[in-house]
């Protein structure tokens, strides 16, 4: 890879921890990063690449000129930190459907997948993990959400039987 746009969609440390690897392969010629944070993470050089911030592309027409840039930038990967923070949502994934590039997940533990139908295994099992449904929290998620409708018919119904009683009263 010799250009990179990284997604700084997490908090600032991982993105910190993450550049070192990031720059210690000499094949990375630019390194570009996407925020919401205001200031530079520690550790990015900013002689090897440049730093784009959501605020100076609100509106439509401002994103679209972003994605047409970004896309003639001719990046080779784009990586999109996924740390289960609510930071970016929106943003990361319009980067990744805009921008012509191989994709890679990293996590909040900065290992990392590319996002290709060759790692599904490991993307079903990111997806479940991130929904509660692995490990022993699991059996009780999906016993909540079997339970889901029941408690929602009941609660129908209760609601039902309180407005027919307050009916029949007036």
């Amino acid at each position: 890879m010799r250009r990179v746009l990284l997604v700084e969609s997490g908090s600032r440390r991982l993105i910190e921890t993450l550049l070192p690897g990031i720059y210690s392969q000499p094949v990375n010629e630019r390194v570009d990063l996407f925020t919401c944070f205001s200031g530079i993470p520690q550790g990015f050089d900013p002689a090897r690449g440049e730093v784009f911030r959501t605020h100076d592309w609100q509106g439509r027409a401002a994103r679209k000129r972003l994605y047409a840039m970004l896309r003639r930038r001719g990046y080779d990967a784009v990586g999109i930190l996924c740390s289960d923070e609510a930071v970016m949502a929106k943003w990361k994934w319009a980067l990744a459907w805009q921008v012509p590039a191989k994709v890679f997940i990293v996590n909040e533990n900065c290992d990392y997948f590319w996002f290709d139908i060759s790692q599904w295994r490991t993307m079903l099992h990111f997806l479940l993990f991130r929904a509660g449904l692995t490990g022993a929290e699991g059996a009780a998620t999906l016993g909540r959400l079997v339970f889901v409708p029941f408690v929602l018919l009941y609660l129908l119904a209760f609601a039902a039987y309180v407005h027919l009683r307050r009916a029949l009263r007036a």
